[in-house]
């Protein structure tokens, strides 16, 4: 598993990894029809991000929604697939990707494909009760196929994640743990409720104490305001704050991007 110093020699000290947020893909119901408008819109983005000093990006399929719990259809993979082939030959950055809402498989073979760092995995180990139905971490499986096809690729492990809640009470920093010492998990991702909230800093606290040597990253909620808040995190995935007027629907802002990220880098 990756420690803190490990993550800091791949990424740099506060790293700060920004969101690719890819535009509906054909068969979802958002689709536009043009898959030369979803490249252009994702390289726009990406490009901002590379001139506003990120360390790495991350894709995910953000325009997808409604989202499958679990396996994503052919297209779907096919199609992320180009974006992230066409976009990453042009800005060169370390980059991972997220397939929505939690299909690791699937990130993994992108992965494998495409050279890609790292994956997210919202749900990795336990259940959670999201707007998809209950999802369960299937981490024995995905464990086993990254052995198989990409055993390189990190698996950066949402916790508590967002737009979801535990079936029943648990002990947070116990699951935590568990993430870390039985999922394997490379590193930990703590956010907020929902996409753009800030994370409870005293949650945040608590599980960096008790995983003093694990990569815990900021997983929502990171802006220049708050950003020294959340000086003792390794690194932080950032979509919303770094976009136009703070929407998360909008276009990067590499002004937004250049300011936040020196800000964390001060922290």
């Amino acid at each position: 598993m990756l420690t803190r110093d490990d993550f800091r020699k791949r990424f740099g000290g506060n790293a700060v990894i920004g969101m690719v947020h890819v535009v509906a893909l054909p068969g979802a119901p958002l689709f536009g029809g043009s898959m030369r408008a979803i490249v252009d819109s994702a390289l726009r983005d990406a490009r901002a991000l590379r001139g506003g000093g990120c360390d790495a990006i991350a894709f995910e399929n953000f325009g997808d929604r409604p989202f499958f719990k679990d396996r994503v259809p052919a297209e779907t993979v096919a199609a992320l697939t180009r974006v992230i082939v066409e976009v990453v030959a042009e800005v060169g950055m370390t980059f991972g990707v997220n397939v929505l809402r939690n299909d690791a498989s699937s990130a993994i073979a992108i992965a494998a494909a495409t050279g890609a760092a790292f994956i997210r995995v919202n749900v990795h180990t336990g259940a959670m009760l999201t707007d998809q139905g209950i999802i369960e971490g299937r981490a024995s499986e995905t464990l086993r196929m990254r052995a198989a096809l990409a055993p390189d690729v990190l698996i950066f492990a949402d916790h508590m994640v967002k737009h979801a809640a535990p079936l029943v009470t648990i002990d947070e920093i116990q699951a935590a743990k568990d993430l870390r010492h039985r999922g394997l998990a490379d590193a930990l991702i703590v956010s907020g409720a929902e996409t753009g909230a800030e994370p409870d800093r005293g949650s945040f606290a608590r599980v960096r104490e008790a995983l003093r040597d694990a990569p815990i990253l900021i997983g929502s909620g990171l802006t220049e305001a708050n950003a020294g808040t959340f000086a003792d995190a390794d690194g932080a995935i950032v979509g919303t704050s770094m976009k136009v007027d703070g929407r998360v629907d909008a276009p990067v802002d590499p002004d937004r991007v250049k300011r936040l990220v020196a800000a964390f880098k001060r922290a």
